[in-house]
């Protein structure tokens, strides 16, 4: 598990990496937690263009990410989804209630 992050504005980016399973769903959700609290975005897009698998732990992630945001008001993005994760957020719904964009189909 590895990711960085950046910030452009009130935009906040953080890159995920790797696979994302119940191993180190907990530090990732932790992380982001932090980086959101410490920067107040009013947008944070969470990149996986570099996540090679995902399991339901990375929903997990994203539930976090979101209500973390939802807390400050601020808006959720994914972006650069590969096919295989991809298939694991329609099939949980998370494509109906976090914006995705730039998905790598």
């Amino acid at each position: 598990m590895h990711f960085t992050s950046f910030l452009d504005g009130k935009k906040l980016t953080i890159a995920l990496t790797g696979e994302i399973d119940h191993h180190c769903a907990k530090v990732y959700i932790q992380s982001i937690a932090a980086k959101i609290e410490a920067y107040a975005p009013e947008v944070c897009v969470l990149d996986f263009r570099d996540v090679t698998f995902m399991d339901s732990s990375g929903i997990a992630v994203v539930i976090n990410a979101l209500r973390n945001m939802a807390q400050i008001e601020g808006k959720l993005v994914l972006s650069g989804i590969a096919p295989q994760p991809l298939r694991v957020f329609q099939a949980s719904g998370i494509d109906k209630i976090v914006e995705i964009k730039e998905a790598l189909v």
